[in-house]
């Protein structure tokens, strides 16, 4: 079993990250910061954690941010290169995960020394990330944070430019809301203009996740977006883009997937057969979809399937999953099998009772059959 998140942040790691505190402010109290940072330390979730030691932070270090800043960049770690991600501290310094708290601190004690404030977000960033950090910074002064970030898209380290997207995704996971994109991200999209054909697949990725972020406030938005980069789009570009597009993907927004090259399909006859009626709780579902084309040329279908999940009340909730993607030759037959796994995750309670698969093309509902689920 992979180790829990929240214990990147140990025991530790946190001993080292006040040894190099010690290393650039000899009167730093390492043992009261220690104490401080980890107690109740194995009850706390790794953004309690990331609190916790940030408070510790405040109290030991210097009132002055100047001095404080000193310290922080003094204590920094080897910037990464090509690594898009470090989880522990290096011998150098604090790197890693280790970094996140160092952002908060400076998101929230340095807002009347913003100059300084982004440098060393800037090069806090290099060996982790300061994507949370800066989001307090936009929050407080968006605009003139915003210009900033636009200057970042292009530094020569793709850290520092992935940073420019992630730190402005409107819907961050873990972070801040920033409402005032998720209300207007036109400044956010003038950004992520300037980033799109990067170099890196590291930072298209990001741009990619950000317009994600838009879509579920701003689909047609989105879709025009698409439409527009669509043009002249290299592979890079066009993998972006459907990758931006996920969620209206799922959704089945039609103008997204006509786009994209998946037009409402020509079809009949389509069925679904349910090779395990009854599924019992660990084991898979497993079930047959058969498709007739209607069309006289081949046609390009995304084909998903939605699991409506029993919940305790009587109602069922959907979770979309991808299938696949296929060329079907005019007037030809697709049969394709499916497993899917229904066993214990963090993010979903099952109950037992009835469910129901639903297979959708190109956005469109084709085929309904219903299972049941069994509880050991």
């Amino acid at each position: 079993m992979a180790e829990p998140l929240k214990n990147l942040l140990n025991k530790v790691v946190i001993a080292d990250m006040a040894k190099y505190f010690k290393r650039q402010y000899p009167e730093f109290d390492t043992t009261g910061f220690i104490k401080a940072s980890t107690k109740n330390l194995t009850s706390l979730e790794l953004k309690q954690r990331t609190d916790r030691i940030v408070e510790a932070m405040i109290k030991y270090l210097p009132v002055d941010f100047k001095k404080a800043g000193r310290i922080l960049r003094g204590s920094l770690g080897t910037a990464m290169n090509e690594q898009t991600s470090v989880t522990a501290l290096d011998k150098n310094g604090i790197s890693g995960w280790a970094i996140m708290p160092l952002t908060h601190y400076v998101g929230l004690r340095g807002q009347e020394h913003f100059d300084l404030s982004m440098r060393l977000l800037k090069e806090m960033t290099k060996r982790a990330s300061s994507e949370y950090g800066v989001r307090y910074f936009l929050l407080a002064a968006p605009e003139k944070t915003m210009a900033v970030l636009k200057t970042w898209t292009s530094d020569k380290n793709q850290h520092v430019r992935r940073l420019a997207s992630e730190g402005c995704r409107p819907r961050l996971p873990w972070a801040m809301n920033l409402p005032l994109y998720i209300k207007n991200p036109k400044p956010v999209i003038e950004l992520l203009e300037l980033l799109k054909d990067d170099d890196k697949e590291y930072v298209r990725r990001s741009v990619a996740n950000n317009l994600n972020d838009i879509a579920k406030d701003h689909p047609e938005l989105i879709a025009t977006i698409a439409r527009c980069w669509m043009k002249g789009a290299n592979t890079e570009r066009k993998k972006l883009i459907t990758h931006a597009c996920r969620t209206l993907i799922k959704q089945g927004h039609v103008k997204t997937l006509k786009i994209l090259g998946f037009d409402l399909p020509e079809i009949r006859r389509v069925s679904i057969d349910i090779m395990t009626p009854i599924v019992v709780f660990g084991d898979a579902l497993q079930f047959s979809l058969s498709i007739d084309s209607a069309c006289d040329q081949a046609q390009a279908l995304m084909i998903d399937y939605i699991v409506h999940h029993q919940k305790a009340n009587g109602s069922t909730s959907p979770k979309v999953f991808k299938w696949r993607n296929i060329n079907l030759p005019a007037k030809k037959t697709l049969i394709s099998t499916k497993t899917h796994t229904i066993k214990k995750i963090t993010t979903r309670v099952y109950y037992p009772g009835l469910h129901r698969v639903e297979v959708m093309v190109n956005g469109m509902s084709v085929a309904i059959a219903d299972f049941e689920l069994s509880m050991p």
